[in-house]
């Protein structure tokens, strides 16, 4: 049953970050053209209108959509200068708070951006030339914080499973 869960998370995740990456690449085609535009206005060409509103917004996804693909994979910074000394078992201790911390920190982000998401909502203000609701963009990035949420939960249990076999913390980057 947990490979399964397993198996999903990671999909999830991947996903995710494969829709920031795809947004990230979108938005540096429109700066392309956006630059090119500005740059050969003398030619009849423009800027894209607005297009700082969209690299903002999609800049947002991509973070927030990246968080939980590099939480699940241990990309997080890791400092070994002292923990290298410890055993092994103080080390997948050590794995489990702060896997725990994470999890609170990912609940948290994911609570407080809701209430954002909310207000922004409420108010129903919209982009100063695109005139979208500026609550699109943080809907999209509460998306990745509700995605970060669940890989938060899992990467929880995850380092506790760890600990009660006795199995080896993988390094940074490494998946178990």
């Amino acid at each position: 049953m947990s490979e399964r869960i397993e198996r999903w998370v990671e999909t999830l995740a991947r996903m995710t970050a494969l829709a920031g990456g795809l947004v990230l690449t979108a938005l540096v085609v429109v700066t392309v053209v956006s630059v090119t535009g500005r740059s050969l206005v003398f030619a009849g060409l423009a800027p894209v209108p607005g297009d700082f509103e969209l690299v903002e917004a999609g800049t947002a996804f991509a973070v927030f959509a990246f968080l939980p693909w590099c939480h699940l994979r241990r990309g997080n910074a890791v400092v070994e200068v002292l923990t290298m000394h410890f055993s092994d078992t103080a080390n997948r201790f050590i794995e489990v708070v702060a896997n725990f911390m994470m999890m609170l920190l990912a609940i948290l982000i994911c609570w407080r951006h809701w209430l954002g998401t909310m207000d922004k909502y409420s108010y129903q203000e919209t982009t100063f030339i695109l005139q979208f609701p500026i609550w699109w963009a943080y809907a999209a990035g509460l998306f990745g914080a509700v995605v970060f949420v669940i890989v938060s939960l899992w990467c929880f249990w995850r380092s506790i499973r760890e600990y009660r076999a006795g199995s080896n913390v993988p390094i940074s980057g490494e998946l178990s």
